[in-house]
């Protein structure tokens, strides 16, 4: 027996960038955060953030661009996938990503996009309806007869 799987509850470190596969398939990416604290040995307060790619498809895909935005917290369940490619210099690259099977957009709408600019434009976050606040949609890539791995765009 084996299990695969990813909670996560963190912050969002940028946007969310959504693409679509040649066949019309959403897919989603973004960069989560968590943040681990301690005291250590002589009492002084530390701290660790991990980032984490997150991949999500499908509707879920665009209500997460739809609904999410830099510094909004967001619980996301899902799967370990890596991934390998070759680059433009020909050496074989490899990544590392949650497979999001799971996403419920937590608490407001984070921090405003601006970073505090005069004359920014900040991208409103919309209340989440709660009919959809917690979306399970499950993407098996193997099940799609018009997806291949160049499909990817990314």
């Amino acid at each position: 027996m084996s299990v695969n799987k990813v909670i996560l509850i963190g912050r969002l470190g940028a946007d969310v960038e959504l693409k679509y596969t040649p066949s019309g398939t959403a897919v989603a990416n973004f960069s989560l955060a968590t943040t681990e604290s301690w005291n250590d040995k002589s009492g002084q307060k530390q701290e660790r953030t991990e980032w984490h790619r997150i991949v999500v498809w499908g509707k879920l895909a665009e209500l997460c661009n739809q609904y999410l935005s830099k510094g909004r917290q967001a619980f996301v369940e899902g799967a370990l996938q890596t991934r390998a490619w070759e680059g433009k210099d020909g050496n074989k690259r490899y990544t590392t990503e949650i497979n999001a099977r799971t996403v419920q957009f937590l608490g407001g709408a984070g921090k405003p996009a601006n970073n505090g600019e005069e004359g920014a434009e900040k991208k409103e976050t919309p209340e989440v309806p709660e009919h959809m606040n917690m979306m399970n949609q499950e993407y098996n890539i193997n099940t799609d007869a018009n997806f291949t791995a160049d499909d990817i765009p990314f």
